[in-house]
């Protein structure tokens, strides 16, 4: 069952019990900052379904109030993380109903009420539009045309097209550039980095699963509308900074960190743009919403690889997940 197909499904079957009003997106790790896109267009496009972002162990321990039978919650774990399918389990009996996203079969497929596959952003060959952030923001974008309309609906669906073929542009394009910058940064101990709107997530995961997981490099995270509330106070000529900007309406704040960095830090400043990689050639109706589906594969398969190599750590290797109880 397509996406489209799936939602206008479940909202038609949950007419009888007053509507779709909530939709949640549940996830632990990556997967979580997987579900940034399609947040954040419900909050920037959807005025009558409720939206939130919540981690697995969270939403465990604290669901929201809203969650009912009026609720999707949207699951997502490449092979069944078992917070998520804790997560799934308390939302059923709380009455939502569940959709999986997830590459491998596992226990919460067998959880939840509907199950959407999707292809890994590791998968150069598969369509990035299709990995778990592209189809969430399917998910986002059908409910909200479905609900209360999306002029902008045709347009989107036609970006999604488009989002391959700039991928591989814009990775051919990077890896010179990401080899450079890895082998200025193959002895830091800590690497900033700044990202806002929606690029905001894709940062976020190149911080903590990239950096942090992978390579185990230090690597805080801020938001460039932020960062001049505290955060700024770390700058100087010796501190490495990893910049996204956004093509968005946010893009003024990052374009006022750069303009500071280029004043009081030093070289080892590196500056990625959304609109090097392609993002100027969807339409301005939808552009914005789609940062975070080049950015990620871009962050993850080169810039981390690159790093990876550099530095000589082996990014598969960890030091407690999956070796300790924890």
């Amino acid at each position: 069952m397509e996406i489209r197909e799936l939602i206008e499904k479940v909202i038609k079957d949950m007419e009888r019990d007053g509507g779709l009003r909530s939709v949640v997106w549940v996830a632990a790790g990556g997967s979580h900052d997987g579900h940034y896109a399609a947040q954040y267009f419900m909050d920037r496009e959807s005025t009558a379904v409720r939206s939130q972002q919540i981690t697995s162990s969270e939403f465990v321990y604290a669901a929201p109030k809203c969650v009912g039978k009026n609720t999707i919650v949207v699951l997502t774990s490449m092979r069944g993380t078992k917070e998520t399918i804790e997560a799934a389990k308390i939302a059923k009996q709380l009455g939502a109903v569940t959709i999986s996203q997830y590459v491998d079969e596992s226990e919460l497929t067998k959880v939840c009420d509907y199950n959407v596959q999707y292809g890994s952003i590791w998968e150069d060959d598969k369509d990035q539009s299709k990995t778990n952030a592209g189809n969430a923001l399917r998910m986002a974008m059908a409910i909200v045309d479905i609900v209360e309309g999306y002029d902008n609906y045709a347009d989107a669906m036609d970006a999604f097209t488009k989002v391959q073929p700039a991928y591989v542009k814009a990775r051919e394009y990077c890896r010179p550039l990401a080899e450079k910058w890895a082998e200025q940064m193959k002895d830091e101990k800590c690497i900033t980095v700044l990202a806002s709107g929606p690029a905001y997530g894709s940062g976020h995961i190149f911080s903590t699963c990239n950096i942090l997981e992978m390579l185990q490099i230090q690597s805080p995270t801020f938001n460039s509308c932020d960062f001049f509330h505290g955060p700024f106070e770390i700058t100087d000529k010796n501190e490495p900074f990893f910049l996204l900007v956004a093509d968005g309406r946010t893009r003024k704040a990052d374009e006022r960190a750069i303009t500071f960095m280029n004043k009081y830090a030093g070289d080892k400043v590196y500056i990625l743009d959304a609109k090097e990689l392609g993002l100027n050639n969807l339409k301005d109706s939808v552009s914005e919403y789609f940062n975070h589906l080049l950015f990620t594969p871009i962050l993850n398969n080169v810039y981390m690889k690159a790093l990876s190599k550099a530095t000589g750590t082996d990014y598969t290797t960890r030091r407690y997940m999956w070796k300790v109880e924890y």
